[in-house]
């Protein structure tokens, strides 16, 4: 369940699930995908935005050119800020994002 060649960033958190187990109980991830934990919004490459549900190249640019101005998240509500992603958008990636 794990991908032992993926490249990790400073602050990134790998969740390692018990043998014949779940990360968390709950899998995120897609087969062959690391359990990363939550994305930051402050680091995160335009892939791996791009990789969250609702969230396509377009928005993910948004993103990052909102960081680049702004500076880096301090919140997972700035997205609110962000063209495109509205209450609803926010609320579904509140547990998939980290500051």
């Amino acid at each position: 369940m794990i991908n032992l060649a993926a490249l990790l960033a400073d602050g990134e958190q790998v969740v390692v699930p018990a043998v014949g187990g779940r990360a968390g109980g709950r899998s995120r991830c897609r087969p062959g995908t690391a359990a990363t934990g939550p994305v930051h919004l402050s680091t995160a490459t335009l892939e791996q935005l791009d990789s969250l549900p609702g969230i396509g190249p377009v928005t993910a640019q948004k993103i990052l050119d909102y960081r680049q101005k702004h500076g880096a998240f301090t919140s997972v509500d700035e997205l609110d800020a962000v063209p495109g992603i509205g209450p609803a958008r926010l609320d579904q990636l509140t547990d998939l994002v980290a500051p």
